[in-house]
């Protein structure tokens, strides 16, 4: 299959969004298919405002096309609604080739905590943009429900994955964290805004706390909590190690669409503390036994209050929390990839409109 993959989230920048389409891409061309990339390194990028190290392609329209025309792809993947997402898709329904879409980012609620403008106010972008949309692939059950009263209802599945050669239970832990006074309470992912990172720093739990990532709040809630270790941006065994080193994964967002570093904790054998919210409710389920699977241990616990969520995590076994972040495999979710791009290429979807 001769497949293009449209995003404006790619290396270097380091989030879930990008490990998910790097892990997908490397499953597609060992599996045989040829996958041709529109990232923003093929192009003129400027910063993103706020976050400095998200570069977006200026004016992408006549390269993505270009680019398109030459690799002449029987479906395309428009995995972001950024300006090659919107180029991308341009093309696609200008030519008469079909795409996928993909929901990886709540757009309008990041946009409403930058702005300070009312979420709904941008949800009728991202309706318009994934209308003509053969499936919109989605992370989770409930955020398909959520899509669906939205007016989005044209989803199919696409779980997440992680390596289990790199996190696993099995190795060293950061040293930086195994000197620390425990329990050790540590969080990974993007340090903004919208990740409710206060939620976990100011929880009245013993221990001490640590966050992995970088971002544009690093440097205030540095000033704000200074009692915290905040270690930077991390990656491979370093990150795995950091994972093993912590006695439970707190994660506070109410925003993300699935939370790969859950999964990633998970593996690593560290029980995850989290609201109920799309992304760990789905993976943890309420009583933390899991959803799809389910286990007759808990590998987290779930809670709308985070220190009550985080309490009761420390109770969790390791093993139990090892045996839920087992379940997931890029090879699973692959397949359930390549299931909505043939079900596309086959015509199972919304007819393509004629107009942008």
């Amino acid at each position: 299959m001769k497949l293009a993959l449209a995003t404006d989230a790619w290396l270097p920048q380091v989030n879930g969004v990008v490990r998910s389409l790097s892990a997908t891409l490397d499953e597609l061309r060992a599996r045989g298919h040829s996958v041709e990339t529109i990232t923003p390194d093929r192009f003129l990028t400027v910063p993103m405002p706020g976050y400095a190290s998200i570069r977006l392609a200026m004016a992408p329209r006549f390269g993505v096309r270009r680019m398109l025309d030459r690799a002449a792809p029987e479906i395309v993947h428009i995995a972001t609604e950024g300006p090659i997402g919107w180029a991308a898709r341009g093309w696609c329904l200008s030519r008469g080739v079909p795409f996928t879409s993909a929901f990886h980012t709540r757009f309008p609620e990041y946009a409403a905590v930058r702005t300070g403008l009312s979420a709904e106010y941008f949800w009728p972008i991202l309706q318009r943009f994934h209308a003509p949309s053969s499936a919109v692939l989605v992370s989770t059950r409930s955020l398909a429900d959520e899509l669906a009263g939205r007016g989005i209802a044209h989803t199919r599945p696409w779980s997440r994955g992680i390596d289990h050669t790199l996190f696993k239970p099995e190795g060293p832990r950061h040293p930086a964290m195994t000197a620390l006074p425990g329990p050790v309470l540590l969080n990974v992912g993007r340090v903004a805004p919208e990740k409710n990172l206060e939620a976990f720093l100011s929880a009245d739990v013993p221990g001490s706390k640590v966050v992995v990532g970088d971002g544009p709040a690093l440097e205030s809630l540095k000033r704000r909590y200074p009692g915290v270790l905040f270690l930077g941006a991390l990656a491979g065994e370093e990150l795995a190690s950091a994972y093993r080193a912590a006695d439970c994964f707190v994660f506070p967002s109410l925003t993300d669409t699935f939370g790969l570093v859950v999964i990633e904790a998970l593996a690593c054998g560290t029980p995850v503390a989290a609201y109920p919210v799309t992304g760990p409710i789905d993976i943890l389920g309420p009583d933390g036994c899991g959803v799809e699977t389910r286990l007759p241990h808990p590998g987290g616990a779930i809670s709308n209050d985070l220190e009550q969520a985080i309490t009761a995590a420390l109770r969790v076994e390791r093993e139990q929390a090892a045996a839920m972040g087992a379940l997931y495999s890029w090879e699973r979710a692959t397949g359930q990839f390549l299931r909505a791009i043939v079900a596309a290429v086959n015509g199972q979807g919304p007819a393509l409109k004629s107009a942008a």
